[in-house]
């Protein structure tokens, strides 16, 4: 029996170490990797069971053509040949006609290793001259915030959470989305640090808190916008770190007038004296510390959101104190060479973008330029995560679409492609991660042998280069030496990796980077245009935002085309679920008996209006779609909210999910999506 070193592919900051015990060639055992700083011998409910996924009996193992309808599940087992050659003739006669702008590929956070997923998505659709798709589904908004404010995306170490008195964790969950946080935060509440736990919904996190702050969804940026007028009207603030470390605090302090407590509360629905009472708090107990994640800026006001929270540790002096300032992300400490992952000095100027919170929409003719003529999926499941759902269906069932969709699984997009190509699991091809919870990277060595005739990402790019006609080296590099060019061409900038060979993290499996200072900002210097924090952004006044936090209501008109009753409309936000990372592992029995049967929460007096008993079957619907789920009801969300957890497959249930409500407008900053922000209707079936 052999031991083979490997770390999580999957959307979640900790970026698990693993490993896997091998037998003749197959996996028989598998397990947290107890050396691996951040994992520590422990794996969440998710990933536990990952042989599961692996050897599952649905997985693809071979080239499937369709042979019915679009969706009608008939197809053809074919060779690979036969599928490259049929995926090339296509392509041809497309860039002749209509040029390579209207191929799109779409892909996302079914892995996010180096290899697999980010040079993926660069070398050979750049090469082809294919559309660039606008990756903004998840964190693009806040992302954009905190590097407009703070100039990157930096964060504390999990376990200095210990030397926090106070921690707020705001419109974030981290028992199902950083679950490696939580022991630090557990034995830090231990030892006495408050939990102040601020979202719509008592989540897991919520539970364990202190403190649990139910704002009305979307309200965020005015609660912290009225936090911030109590601490200044207090003179809570630190006048003198403001002095010295920011820029445009005097324009922010008279915006502050416009937020005091009374406004505010109408705002977010919370009371005048626990809007006070928590300036008060966060203010006086110091060493503060504010965690959020990207839930909370999937509103039509998300970047401003952000802004406005970014704000509340510059006010209090807490940026660069152990212990305080922003937890958000660790990415901004290393951030791969783009022109070796990309290639572009060698490619056709990039072609035209296109949202991927827009797919529906672009599939049925909203785009500039050629009409999309081929679609190819990969690490992505969009027909199940991506919003307007009927929309996206509908555009995928058009039959002069040609969609490729590379997978392990028929999924809910993968039943209307015409080429299913198989695809490997993270146990039967080489990677590197890098985290966006923490500063280690871990190379992922493959265990197994591909099962059937299974092939990763980047072999596939390499045969479809290879078919096109392109001669270029660096499409038909080895995974390893991928690594190493990336690895060698980031460390001219990045000191952190002078030390860092591709050789030593096969051999240690991880190594963790060591950035100075060690605590984010403590230098007192912020890498934005001015050095400071940017409570003004004239970058931001460039692109005609406001250059100040602020906010501004999130209107989402449900779609209604007058079927529905403005006063009766509900808030739906859609989480994270606990046993599945977006749609990953949604298919596994084990773990859909966990999560149980697709469910919305309603507050009592919600469901009391519309006679709504607990267990009852009920329709959640708007003017974009509608979809069936169990009615839980409990005090656990505030009145005027539904809760219902994302990442369902819609083709293993009754055909839709609560994708089939949620809107494809985007949000104020980045193309960001805006999920949370759905007026929706309830009724019983």
């Amino acid at each position: 029996m052999i031991k083979i070193r490997g770390a999580c592919p999957h959307d979640c900051p900790d970026t698990c170490g693993l490993i896997t015990e091998v037998e003749n060639g197959r996996a028989v055992n598998f397990y947290a990797d107890p050396d691996h700083p951040i994992t520590q011998g422990w794996l969440c409910a998710k990933v536990r069971p990952y042989l599961d996924h692996v050897y599952h009996p649905d997985r693809l193992q071979t080239p499937l053509r369709r042979i019915g309808l679009k969706g009608s599940g008939e197809w053809q087992p074919i060779t690979w040949r036969e599928a490259l050659g049929e995926i090339g003739a296509r392509w041809r006669a497309t860039i002749a006609e209509h040029g390579a702008a209207a191929i799109l590929p779409y892909s996302y956070s079914g892995t996010l290793g180096l290899v697999q997923m980010a040079v993926c998505n660069g070398r050979f659709w750049n090469r082809l001259g294919a559309s660039q798709l606008e990756r903004s589904i998840c964190g693009a908004a806040a992302e954009f915030a905190v590097e407009a404010t703070l100039g990157a995306r930096r964060t504390s170490r999990y376990e200095d959470v210990a030397y926090s008195k106070l921690v707020i964790v705001w419109g974030h969950n981290p028992v199902s989305t950083a679950p490696h946080f939580m022991p630090h935060l557990k034995d830090a509440q231990r030892a006495g640090t408050q939990l102040v736990v601020i979202d719509p919904r008592r989540t897991r996190t919520a539970k364990g808190a202190d403190w649990h702050i139910a704002p009305k969804p979307a309200t965020d940026g005015a609660l912290a916008l009225g936090l911030a007028h109590v601490i200044v009207a207090e003179g809570l603030h630190d006048e003198t770190w403001l002095a010295a470390h920011t820029v445009g605090w005097p324009e922010l302090r008279a915006r502050l007038d416009e937020y005091p407590p009374a406004r505010v509360a109408a705002i977010t629905g919370l009371p005048q004296a626990d809007i006070v009472k928590l300036a008060r708090l966060y203010a006086t107990t110091q060493p503060a510390l504010i965690k959020i994640a990207d839930g909370l800026q999937r509103h039509l006001n998300g970047g401003q959101t952000i802004r406005a929270i970014c704000a509340l540790p510059a006010l209090t002096g807490q940026y660069g104190r152990r212990g305080g300032g922003l937890a958000y992300s660790a990415s901004g400490y290393l951030q791969w060479d783009s022109a070796a992952l990309n290639k572009w000095a060698e490619c056709p100027p990039p072609a035209r973008s296109v949202n991927m919170n827009r797919l529906g929409a672009a599939l049925l003719g909203e785009v500039s330029g050629p009409p999309i003529q081929s679609l190819y999926v990969y690490g992505s499941n969009p027909a199940a995560i991506a919003p307007n759902a009927g929309q996206v269906v509908a555009g995928l069932q058009r039959e002069d679409l040609f969609t490729v969709v590379h997978e392990l699984f028929m999924t809910d997009t993968a039943v209307y492609a015409d080429i299913i190509l198989p695809a490997t699991s993270q146990l039967e091809h080489a990677d590197l991660h890098k985290a966006y919870g923490h500063t280690v990277l871990a190379y992922n060595a493959p265990a197994i042998p591909p099962l059937g005739e299974s092939k990763s990402n980047w072999e596939v790019m390499g045969l479809l280069a290879r078919e096109m006609g392109f001669d270029e080296a660096w499409l038909y590099q080895s995974a390893d030496e991928v690594i190493d060019d990336v690895l060698r061409a980031t460390a001219v900038t990045h000191p952190a990796l002078a030390d860092v060979t591709l050789e030593r993290l096969k051999t240690e499996g991880s190594i963790e980077l060591h950035n100075e200072p060690s605590v984010p900002f403590a230098d007192g210097r912020f890498p934005t245009v001015s050095g400071k924090v940017e409570l003004f952004s004239q970058p931001l006044a460039d692109l005609g935002l406001d250059p100040l936090p602020g906010y501004v209501a999130a209107e989402d008109d449900g779609g209604n085309d007058g079927r529905f009753a403005p006063a009766d409309a509900l808030n739906l936000i859609t989480g994270a679920a606990h046993h599945f990372v977006t749609s990953s592992f949604a298919n596994q029995p084990g773990l859909l008996a966990r999560e149980g049967e697709p469910f919305v929460e309603m507050h009592p007096d919600d469901a009391a209006a519309r006679g709504i008993a607990p267990g009852d079957r009920v329709v959640v619907e708007n003017g974009r779609g509608w979809c069936e789920l169990k009615a839980v009801v409990t005090d656990g969300v505030r009145p005027g909210v539904l809760a219902s957890p994302k990442g369902r497959w819609s083709w293993l249930g009754n055909g839709r999910n609560v994708n089939w409500t949620t809107p494809d407008a985007l949000g104020d900053m980045a193309g960001q999506s805006t999920f949370h922000s759905n007026r929706v209707w309830l009724r019983k079936v």
